[in-house]
This record gives structure tokens, C-alpha cells and sequence, in this order.
């Protein structure tokens, strides 16, 4: 079992890691503040497929369907 299980699905971590990068990019087109670290919030949470605040609302993107061992 996985310290973090995946709450993310395939096109929502797609999405993350796009927005993240875009928002990180800013910092070398537009000007210079440190707003464009919020890019790396969804780019982490992209890059693991877990995202904290889908585990408080008990929210889940993925399409397997959790399998309960006895």
C-alpha cells in the first residue's frame, strides 16, 4: 500500500502538470514576482497523482475502482 494513494486521474494530472508548467514559465516571460511559484503546487501534485485537498474532500478522479483485501 502506497503512502499516498493516487486520487488523480490520467487527464486531471495532465491538466496539473500543464498549468503548473505554465504558471512556472511566467516567471521568465512576464515580470519578475514570486507568484510563479504557484506553478509548483500543481505541478507536484500532477507529477505524484495525489492531491491533498481531493483527500480532505474525499474526491477521486481515477477510473480504477479500489479492490478491498480480506
Amino acid at each position: 500500500m502506497s503512502v499516498f494513494p493516487k486520487n488523480e486521474g490520467s487527464l486531471d494530472r495532465t491538466l496539473r502538470v500543464v498549468v503548473g508548467l505554465v504558471l512556472i514559465s511566467l516567471a521568465f516571460v512576464g515580470p519578475a514576482n514570486p507568484w510563479f511559484l504557484l506553478g509548483a503546487i500543481p505541478l507536484i501534485t500532477g507529477l505524484i497523482g495525489w492531491c491533498p485537498a481531493y483527500q480532505i474532500f474525499g474526491l477521486n478522479t481515477c477510473r480504477y475502482k479500489k479492490v478491498m483485501k480480506m
